[in-house]
């Protein structure tokens, strides 16, 4: 009597923890190969040529100005700019530092200013970055060119706090007068329209709400 034969399928080999790619050091391991991982390390202390020197406008720049005219604009504004930055800082050292009778309102006016002239900057910075330009950002830069006098690192009283904001707030306006005139004798309407708009309006209504914290009377004297 024949007997019957089956095929039977060898059983596959078990999977082994062993078979599976194995990771090392932010790499899998697969099949001999290495495969980029999910870590990768940081780049540093990377250094390489300017991509634009500051001081020069960009050519690349399609926004219907003439280079020299942006140049002109961009010159003007980094000068707001230092400006703005400086006495932006100069309210949040008067902010922390002030002393006083009326300390509270003073402590809390101060923030406020602050704030406004930080939302100055962006728009005066993002300004000459849209003209082709290069904006000054660091402190050295910002300390070498305002024409803001610096105070000294001591605790001052409020009156004095008050004398040195009112002092920049008209050196600011002063060039806000003179660089919106060239700049819309120059065609250039979104700079003249940025320097009244905001800069004029605000510094000038900030001016207003310090000035009137000086009586003949004052609390505290210097």
């Amino acid at each position: 009597m024949a007997t019957k034969t089956t095929d039977k399928k060898p059983a596959a080999a078990k999977k082994t923890a062993a078979d599976a790619p194995k990771k090392s050091n932010g790499a899998a391991v697969n099949q001999g190969k290495i495969q980029p991982g999910n870590v990768e390390q940081p780049i540093v202390n990377q250094r390489a040529a300017a991509i634009q020197k500051f001081g020069v406008v960009s050519p690349r720049m399609p926004v219907g100005l003439e280079e020299k005219v942006r140049q002109q604009s961009v010159d003007m504004l980094n000068q707001l700019l230092v400006d703005t930055i400086t006495i932006r800082d100069l309210y949040k050292k008067h902010h922390w530092q002030v002393v006083g009778p009326t300390f509270y309102q003073l402590h809390l006016l101060y923030d406020k200013h602050y704030e406004e002239q930080s939302v100055l900057v962006d728009a005066i910075a993002e300004r000459i970055q849209l003209l082709g330009g290069v904006s000054l950002a660091m402190a050295a830069d910002i300390a070498e060119t305002t024409h803001i006098p610096r105070p000294p690192r001591d605790r001052e009283e409020a009156p004095v706090q008050v004398s040195r904001l009112l002092e920049a707030h008209e050196i600011i306006l002063k060039e806000c007068h003179e660089f919106a005139k060239k700049a819309d004798e120059s065609g250039d309407d979104g700079t003249n329209d940025l320097i009244v708009s905001q800069l004029i309006r605000t510094n000038e209504l900030q001016t207003w709400f310090v000035s009137e914290h000086v009586v003949d009377t004052p609390l505290a004297r210097s």
